[in-house]
């Protein structure tokens, strides 16, 4: 039998087909051979132009054939393979983009499907935001999906039951079908003491608001001791949040001292620093100006600016240098009550591309380099 892309051809009457390859991140190597390396040659539009089929033995010409690969992530895609791949990013759904494809799609399709009508069950707009909320917090809208015909299904047994012989599901009454909220609390301090700051993630559910906690683990150095202070970090951090954090304590040193060089606080101090959520993986160097930042508020004993969140990479000489996800960490900075959110100037281009009711009444700051953040999170310590 001919190879899957022969018959594609064959099915289509065509030489040049859309053909989409769904999950590519997700191929593995067995005992039967390795997947990806076979695609390499069928991606690769210097050699596709004679590609063998084993069954045929003759060469075909896949050069017309466009190729989509879909993926969650790209770190498990092959480095081979992803030379070969022009990589397109796509955010993941707004709260309101979600309401409007539940109200257009998903509630009429799945409320047919469990044999219901518009007059039997419907479910308010107030009712399908907090289930998005509180249940659903994804790129896409499967999970969605899941807990619309889940309510759907409980309305129909609770119909021919006879129970109920019409149902409109509101916020008020909506536990009673998808039961207890699975998320809660958009932030974990309502504010900031000294040594926690508000930072910004990029997950593959989305965004995020992430907490840099610091605190004195051990009393300091004398100062006619020859030791040195330490950073110790927890939270399951990456070998690359790692090296963002040691980067980050050595910069708040230099710079600590550029402003209050009397303040040998970082310099003499066992520090433990701690991102919350331990069971949870976190990697990536977007929260290094968020841990310069906590480490110095921690030696000023000041809280930082209430209501301001940040993301970047901080530079060993302190330059912000850009990071991804803009989109989605606005979104976060925007359920969580943020006022205010610091980004890279070099981001400056992906905030503009954002509408205009992901950015409304945000007080948004670009900047280049740690000392402007330092201005803004600690207006009462300029000298």
């Amino acid at each position: 039998m001919p190879g899957k892309i022969i018959q594609c051809l064959k099915k289509t009457k065509t030489e040049n087909p859309l053909v989409l390859i769904d999950e590519v991140d997700k191929i593995g190597r067995g005992y039967q051979g390795d997947p990806s390396s076979a695609l390499l040659e069928l991606l690769d539009p210097e050699q596709n132009v004679n590609f063998l089929d084993h069954y045929l033995d003759v060469p075909v010409d896949l050069s017309k054939v466009l190729f989509i690969c879909t993926a969650n992530v790209t770190d498990t895609i092959p480095e081979p393979l992803r030379d070969r791949m022009e990589m397109i990013n796509i955010s993941g759904y707004v709260a309101q983009e979600k309401i409007a494809i539940a109200e257009r799609y998903l509630v009429p399709q799945l409320r047919t499907l469990c044999g219901l009508t518009e007059q039997k069950a419907s479910i308010s707009s107030d009712a399908l935001a907090l289930l998005i909320k509180q249940y659903c917090r994804e790129s896409g809208v499967r999970n969605l999906q899941k807990q619309v015909e889940k309510v759907f299904r409980k309305v129909a047994f609770s119909i021919v039951s006879g129970e109920q012989t019409a149902v409109t599901v509101t916020p008020n009454n909506l536990q009673d079908y998808v039961g207890k909220p699975i998320f809660t609390v958009d932030r974990m301090y309502n504010e900031t003491p000294p040594g926690v700051v508000m930072g910004l993630a990029w997950t593959a559910m989305g965004g995020s608001t992430l907490f840099i906690e610091t605190s004195l683990r051990r009393p300091l150095v004398g100062a006619d001791s020859k030791g040195e202070g330490s950073l110790e970090v927890t939270g399951q951090l990456g070998d690359v949040m790692k090296e963002s954090a040691k980067i980050a304590s050595t910069f708040a040193r230099t710079f600590l001292m550029t402003k209050q060089p009397e303040n040998h606080f970082l310099v003499n101090s066992h520090l433990h620093l701690h991102v919350p959520e331990g069971a949870t993986p976190k990697d990536g160097p977007s929260a290094g100006c968020t841990i310069v930042t906590a480490l110095l508020s921690l030696a000023i004993n000041h809280p930082v600016r209430q209501n301001v969140a940040m993301t970047g990479e901080v530079s060993l000489t302190g330059k912000v240098l850009p990071v991804g996800g803009i989109k989605e960490k606005t979104i976060a900075a925007r359920r969580a009550g943020v006022t205010c959110i610091i980004l890279p100037v070099e981001n400056k281009k992906d905030f503009s591309d954002l509408p205009d009711y992901i950015t409304e009444g945000l007080e948004v700051h670009f900047v280049d380099h740690y000392s402007q953040i330092y201005q803004i999170v600690f207006p009462q310590n300029q000298s």
